[in-house]
């Protein structure tokens, strides 16, 4: 099982997707404005993989040779 499969239906709505990417690095701005560098750096990380994940991918049909 992986932490975040994007074949997961919960996962298949765009705007869920999104959602989720920006809320994370939403909170990563907030936690810099305030002076907190090391929770801006991990919920910033999560935001990017996040956004890789569900954005960048190539998408993984099974068609692969």
């Amino acid at each position: 099982m992986k932490l975040l499969d994007p074949k997961d239906p919960f996962y298949k709505p765009f705007w869920m997707r999104g959602l989720i990417t920006g809320i994370l690095l939403a909170w990563a701005v907030f936690e810099a404005l305030t002076g907190e560098p090391f929770w801006a750096i991990l919920f910033g990380a999560a935001g990017v993989w996040c956004a890789r994940l569900f954005f960048f991918s190539p998408k993984n049909d099974g068609s692969e040779r």
